[in-house]
Formats: structure tokens, sequence, C-alpha cells
């Protein structure tokens, strides 16, 4: 997977700042604080590898410097050197790349049935991740479950503790405001309503804990390890208990006025109404995973597999052909309503089940589309998300690296390439 220009909420605020822990080794004690060295790991992030001269050349940094630099990050353990290129004009080049150890996140995504955690590395690989389903959230279980879980996976992978850079949180926001959808108790979700996940969870881990909405955190993965490369500007569906989404404009994620820029899940759209007509509602009611686990469960089936297993769900039959016709049905709406107000070129679907479920969808939407009134809007590329199921926690893991290595987001790329 590779990294893209792009920046999630909050973690482009935090970029500008100094890291809050001090990732460098040897006695370079600036690490990488200082806005060169973060704009030559970006450089870096977005083509996998450069040699010095082409860093110089996009950076418009002097040869001198960019040796500095590079000697400087080498020491870090945050680059680290190729074979030599050979085959071209000129003396041989040594091209750097991201070392995978040279830091390392967790990513937690708080789910309405599930929690994840993952613990990825410098280039976005996942070295490891525990899934566990739940009947809803609680704020004691997800507090016990990241106390377990962090634990196990750096027992198990042992990242050095000054290696790892941070955990990033993905959540939905006001969890308690969803009581039909969740089916808790409404005394547990009243306990969500004054509980601050961000300072709970960072008292019980030594490292920097940075929040997202898990729908823009997802919209994040797949703009800094998915899709964003090759659209700009985007808009982004994750399907997941409940549908949400995020902007992407000129290659970073916009969070807009309030942070809510992406909140499709409450988008109005028109369906056909029972004997006739048309019904208006969001569209959270008709295209979210819990949609498809209610017609399970009155047809006397164990919806239990939609959470145990996101990347395979088994044999659901019609309950779920007809679930992916509605969802597609709402998704064409949804996506004709936001071309009219943004000239989006692309527009990416993903959620958490399996890829043949999110190959229907994306097929079907896009038949769908096909067949709206399209006069007065350009062509819309519906495509398939590419980070999956894992979109949230992973884009979670994605803050804390941001905001210790990425570019502060008024200065994000101006195209040199």
């Amino acid at each position: 997977m590779r990294w893209s220009e792009g920046s999630l909420t909050n973690a482009a605020t935090e970029a500008a700042r100094p890291p809050a822990i001090d990732l460098s080794r040897g006695t370079n004690q600036t690490g990488v604080r200082i806005y060169n060295e973060r704009l030559v790991l970006s450089l870096i992030r977005r083509h996998r590898s450069l040699p010095r001269a082409e860093i110089a050349r996009l950076t418009g940094l002097s040869p001198q410097t960019i040796t500095v630099i590079m000697r400087s990050l080498e020491t870090d353990g945050l680059v680290v050197k190729l074979d030599r290129q050979r085959g071209k004009i000129g003396q041989p080049s040594v091209p750097f790349a991201l070392d995978p150890d040279g830091a390392f996140s967790f990513g937690l995504k708080i789910g309405r049935r599930s929690n994840d955690l993952v613990l990825m590395d410098f280039t976005g690989g996942v070295r490891a991740a525990l899934h566990e389903a739940d009947r809803y959230p609680t704020p004691a279980g997800v507090l016990d479950f990241v106390a377990r879980a962090t634990r196990e996976l750096t027992e198990r992978i042992g990242p050095p503790a000054d290696r790892i850079a941070g955990i990033g949180v993905a959540a939905p926001f006001e969890l308690w405001s969803w009581e039909e959808q969740i089916g808790a108790p409404r005394e547990i979700l009243d306990q969500w309503r004054n509980f601050a996940i961000q300072e709970e969870i960072a008292r019980l881990c030594p490292w920097p804990v940075f929040f997202c909405n898990d729908a823009t955190a997802a919209c994040g993965a797949e703009l800094v390890l998915g899709r964003g490369a090759q659209h700009q500007d985007f808009l982004y569906f994750f399907i997941g208990s409940f549908i949400g989404g995020g902007v992407v404009l000129n290659g970073t994620l916009y969070p807009g006025r309030t942070g809510n820029a992406g909140a499709l899940g409450s988008m109005p759209i028109a369906s056909a109404a029972a004997g006739g007509g048309v019904a208006f509602g969001q569209l959270i009611r008709s295209a979210s995973i819990y949609v498809l686990e209610h017609k399970l469960a009155a047809a006397g089936k164990d919806a239990s597999i939609l959470w145990r297993s996101p990347d395979d769900w088994g044999e659901l039959g019609p309950l779920l052909d007809q679930w992916i016709d509605e969802v597609a049905g709402s998704l064409a709406f949804a996506i004709l309503a936001a071309a009219s107000v943004i000239d989006f070129p692309a527009v990416v679907i993903d959620g958490a089940f399996p890829a043949e479920v999110r190959a229907r969808i994306v097929a079907e939407a896009r038949a769908k589309a096909a067949l709206l009134d399209h006069r007065g809007l350009s062509p819309v590329a519906i495509v398939e998300g590419s980070v999956g199921s894992g979109a949230r926690a992973i884009g979670g893991a994605c803050l804390p690296l941001l905001a210790n290595f990425a570019r502060d987001r008024e200065v994000l790329f101006k195209d040199t390439v």
C-alpha cells in the first residue's frame, strides 16, 4: 500500500505542532519536527522511493541540504537506502524508501457490534489485528478491550516502545442518539453521553491519543493508502452498521465548518412507498448494515455472522439480494444529489462486508444511477474502495503517523510532478 498527500481531521492541525514524543535515534533531537523533513518524508511516501537528486528537484532545496536531511532521517531509522538504480544516463542513483520499522501506530475502531485494534507500521502495513464482536458497545467494555488488545499486540509483535507514535480512535459521533439502531438499553447509551473517549483511553496508554469520526477515518484510509493517488476529488461512502462517509477535495480530506462534511447517513433521499407514491427519509435508514440485521432477525436467522466475520458472511440468500438492491437504489439517488452540489469526478464505495458484496453493490449502484435523470451533470465514476472492512481501524492508525510525520494541511502539495 502507498501513501498519498491527504490528511485526516485533527491530524492536519496536529501535524503543524512538534510531535508529542521523540521518535528519533542517535544525536538528532529534532526528529521530524521541522517542515523540510516532513516534506521529504511526504514525497517519499507518495512516490514509494526517490533518489536524493529527485528529492532536491521536487522540493527546490539544495543538494547539500537534502544530503543533510537524508543523513538525519537515516540516522533516525525513518528511511533506508535501496539498491543502486542502473541503466539510466549519468551516475547510478541510490533511492531512499521509508523504513517500515521506522514508526508504528495503533488504530482502534469502536463499532455498534464490534471493536477492532490494528498495529500498523510506517508504510501502512498492518502487522497484527484483533477483532471482538459484542452485543452493543459499552464504555467499560471498550476500555477493557483497549487494555487487553494493546498489551497482546505489543507482546506479539514487540515494536520498540519509542517507535510507537500513538493510538488513533475511530468511533461514531453521538452513539447515544441511535437507540433504535444500536439496540442497547437507554442507561448504557447514556453512559456514552458523558464519556470522554480520548481522555479515558489516554489514561490507559503511554502514547498520545487521537480521535476521529469512524467514517471520516475510513475515508482517510482510502485517501492515504487506497485510491487517493488516483482521484484528487471524490465522495466516499462507508457502509457499516450505519452508513457514513467523507469528502476529499484537492487531495485532502475536507471536514467542513463543524467537522460534519460527509455526514452522508443524514442525507435525505426518496424511495418507493408501500402502496405507491414516494417516501422520504435519511440514507442511514436504508443503506446501513443494521437494516440487513433486522431483516435476518425478522426471518428467524442468526444475524451475528455480520459482525463475527465481516469478510465472510456465508450464504444469506434472498434477504441479502433484497438488501443490496435497496442499498444500491439509495446510493444512486444520493450520488446524483451530491454530484449536483460538487462536481465529483468519482465516488468510492466501501464497507464492513465481504469483497463480493461490495462488488455487487457498486455494480448495481452504477446501473441504477444510469437510469436516473443526469441532465446538467457531468459523468461520475462509481468505483470500489480498496481498503475493505478494516478501513475504520486502519484510518485510526493513520492519525498518529500523520500528526507526527505529515506536513501542515495549509501547505499541502502543489503538484510539481
